[in-house]
């Protein structure tokens, strides 16, 4: 019988600790093989004293039941009902054949370890029964926590290399489309410096950055109405279907609506082959899902986990040789210093997961190393340092010595570089883009910047997706009632949010009156000026206008003013915000265009009120405030 990575570690304990763990691990499973539809033996409490004190602290234990099929939940280690009753079952059965054979076949204990391994893997001497060493942090409940986290993250991403969902995953990217836009900017690059090192893959994941947060996957504050499409809020939790267990959804939302009070469900789905179809969520689902389309498209990349409450990616760059920063919620490349220096993170702990290694990063998000030091709490160092080796270790066994040696050479670069942290430049990093303000505000994400008091950079651009440009059309529609977009041109997708598709904004605001029933933007109270715009490039799909429609609506009060223009190249044209379709013959033959809006006057205390976009009324939820109709041609 073939032994998993994590039985065989199991088995280089000495041979009573592995005897008592066996069992242990044996009677978890037959409970679940007797009783299968006993909810209370598919789940174990991470605070037990059996299994803290039995299991976790030996080597292999928790990543057989792993291997089994056990997920981490919040305070639990669960068997989801998703979970292969056949794998479990072949765990077992490897587990209870060693037990066997060391029980009634005279199987003798394997050898001691060399010093050299003994000391990396901390294995007490042969007939010593295992407790947890000097290194363990003075909590072991607290490093117990950690450690589920680290091999839970570890046997996700193991996720990413299924040859079948790396398949779905390229079904749905447009590989051509970012292929041509990579190789056309990577000999822009090279024209321009002829001695430049980036290589292909550097600007496709450029590309990839780009398409999926601007085409492919939508964040989610709170979803709009499933009834009748207006705003909710929050109104915490529900209990998950077998269907969202299924899908790794044990955490489902309740989103209530503000006016006709229904439920809308929000599943907070963990695997990533349902989130290449609901391609929708927060940081964690847009991680998850981007880091399998690294992978799908021949990638390395890792899944990066930070401790204060943010996940990301990381793509290993051959050129460059060195690992590069990616966030597609944000769609950045390369500032790591984002989170400390411009969300203003207090970082702890930030730890990248491959198929083959753990790491600890941390040092590359920070250039404040000694007061990150102070924060590192949760567990001691040197537990740390040993975990991760250990975790290293077993999965690395299968791979190639040369493979093992090429890791290690770029863990010791990415040593050197952690020593040396880089300093950021004055306005290079700004507070955090995804979410809206709300969310941001809560989450101490946001700089001055952000609440209206100077430009916010939403960054997002509108281009064309393959539909649109096979059907040559894109034809996007904004409802200020719904707040979202639709994008009528692309099989009708709505994105919410007001602010998701805006390329700029600065000191403004989407207002609700609910005395009044009413919805628009507005100035924020006390600025003078607010503006907003919308962006739309083809350059990167090789096409450009052929014609092109707007249609806007705006009202102003007393002395207010309120500006529409379109803006390509260095020709701009202005338009009433009338709610009335105008079209604009000069912008045939444009690669892009800017929609843009500036809001001015009004008088007294309440000035900022009295220039308004889209003023609609919430019991209207079928009018179109903004509508942009553009029929293409090639380039």
């Amino acid at each position: 019988m073939v032994m998993s990575a994590a039985v065989t570690t199991l088995c280089e304990n000495p041979n009573d600790v592995f005897l008592d763990v066996a069992k242990l691990l044996l009677t978890y499973a037959d409970n679940i093989l007797r009783y299968p539809n006993e909810e209370k033996y598919r789940s174990i409490r991470i605070g037990n004293p059996t299994f803290s004190t039995k299991l976790l602290p030996i080597k292999g234990a928790v990543e057989c039941l792993f291997e089994m099929g056990f997920e981490e939940a919040e305070t639990h280690l669960v068997f989801p009902k998703s979970a292969s009753v056949e794998q479990l079952r072949l765990i077992r059965e490897t587990i209870a054949a060693e037990r066997d054979q060391r029980l009634h076949g005279g199987r003798p204990a394997p050898p001691a370890a060399s010093p050299a391994a003994a000391s990396e893997a901390s294995t007490p001497a042969t007939g010593q029964r295992v407790t947890p060493s000097a290194q363990q942090p003075s909590s072991l409940e607290s490093s117990m926590s950690f450690f589920v986290t680290l091999q839970s993250n570890f046997q996700h991403v193991m996720q990413y290399e299924n040859s079948e969902l790396q398949q779905k995953a390229r079904s749905v990217i447009p590989q051509l489309e970012l292929s041509s836009a990579a190789q056309r900017k990577l000999q822009e690059a090279k024209e321009a410096d002829p001695e430049g090192k980036l290589g292909m893959e550097d600007f496709l994941v450029l590309e990839l950055l780009r398409w999926f947060k601007q085409n492919f996957f939508s964040w989610v504050d709170c979803l709009p109405c499933s009834r009748c499409g207006g705003p909710t809020q929050n109104a915490g939790s529900l209990s998950p279907s077998a269907d969202d267990l299924r899908w790794g959804a044990q955490r489902v939302e309740n989103h209530s609506c503000h006016s006709c009070r229904f439920s809308t469900r929000f599943p907070r789905y963990n695997n990533p082959e349902k989130l290449l179809e609901s391609r929708r969520g927060r940081c964690g689902e847009w991680a998850n899902c981007f880091t399998l389309c690294c992978r799908a498209l021949g990638l390395e990349a890792r899944y990066i986990w930070d401790s204060t409450d943010h996940v990301w990616t990381e793509i290993y760059s051959v050129s460059q040789r060195r690992w590069l920063h990616c966030d597609p919620c944000e769609n950045v490349c390369d500032k790591p210093l984002l989170y400390e220096v411009g969300w203003g993170k207090k970082l702890a702990y930030v730890l990248a997961f491959s198929k083959d290694q753990v790491v600890d990063v941390t040092w590359r998000y920070s250039c404040k190393h000694p007061e990150v030091l102070t924060r590192r709490t949760r567990v001691q160092e040197a537990w740390l340092l040993h975990t991760i080796n250990r975790l290293n270790t077993s999965r690395q066994q299968s791979l190639s010595p040369d493979r093992r040696k090429e890791l290690m050479e770029r863990l010791l670069v990415e040593l050197v570089e952690f020593i040396s942290p880089k300093k950021p430049k004055p306005g290079d990093l700004g507070g955090r883009n995804s979410g809206s303000l709300a969310w941001r505000l809560a989450r101490g994400e946001t700089r001055a910047a952000d609440t209206g008091t100077a430009i916010q950079a939403a960054g997002f651009v509108f281009t064309p997706t393959e539909k649109e440009q096979s059907d040559r059309l894109v034809h996007m529609q904004y409802n200020a009632t719904k707040d979202q977009y639709c994008r009528v041109s692309n099989y009708s997708e709505t994105i919410p949010n007001w602010d998701r598709c805006v390329w700029m904004k600065e000191s403004v605001f989407r207002k609700v009156e609910n005395d009044w029933q009413m919805v628009y933007i507005a100035r924020t109270e006390g600025s003078s000026v607010g503006r907003i715009s919308w962006k739309f490039d083809f350059a990167p799909a090789g096409m450009k206008i052929e014609s092109f429609s707007i249609m806007a609506s705006s009202q102003t009060f007393h002395s207010a003013h309120i500006c529409w223009n379109v803006q390509s190249g260095q020709t701009t044209t202005e338009f009433p915000g009338d709610g009335k379709m105008h079209s604009f013959p000069d912008m045939s033959g444009s690669s892009e265009l800017i929609v843009a809006a500036e809001l001015s006057g009004g008088e007294g205390d309440n000035s900022w009120q009295h220039s308004q976009l889209f003023r609609q009324h919430l019991k209207e939820p079928e009018l179109t405030s903004l509508e942009v109709i553009i029929h293409l041609q090639d380039a």
